[in-house]
């Protein structure tokens, strides 16, 4: 698993695929989310806004990110 830090306290789940290297656009992001293929701490989700904080475990694209 890799560990991906972040600035603030939170991020979106949208910007934090794009920082983690997983899609390289928005659009991207979008698509992928899509998919249903996308979880977070477990459970699926597709919102490209939704809040991310440290500690969260995102796993997509067959990648695991912890959110430092």
């Amino acid at each position: 698993m890799r560990e991906v830090e972040i600035d603030e306290e939170t991020i979106r789940l949208g910007q934090l695929l794009k920082l983690a290297g997983i899609v390289g656009s928005g659009g991207e992001a979008k698509a992928l989310l899509g998919t249903g293929t996308v979880s977070v701490n477990g459970e699926r989700d597709d919102r490209r806004g939704r809040q991310v904080k440290r500690g969260d475990v995102v796993v997509a694209d067959g990648e695991s990110v912890r959110v430092r």
